[in-house]
């Protein structure tokens, strides 16, 4: 798994949102699925882009058990 390409699908994702501000909850196990590789793997990779300031993490206002991802 390259974390480039998880970035590039986690990016799309987020722009096609149609939320204001742009937004999007992401399953880690429906992505691993997708990429027939771990969930933990992805949400590594996640923590990673995270830390390199490429995404954003929050939880929703309303909802506090969702976590969604921004961009910077």
């Amino acid at each position: 798994m390259d974390k480039e390409t998880l970035y590039k699908r986690v990016h799309a994702m987020i722009i096609s949102s149609t939320k204001e501000p742009k937004y999007m909850a992401l399953s880690t196990v429906k992505i691993a699925d997708l990429f027939r590789v771990k969930p933990e793997e992805i949400e590594k990779m996640l923590i990673e882009l995270i830390n390199e300031g490429r995404l954003k993490k929050t939880k929703l206002p309303d909802r506090s058990n969702y976590e969604v991802y921004l961009l910077p």
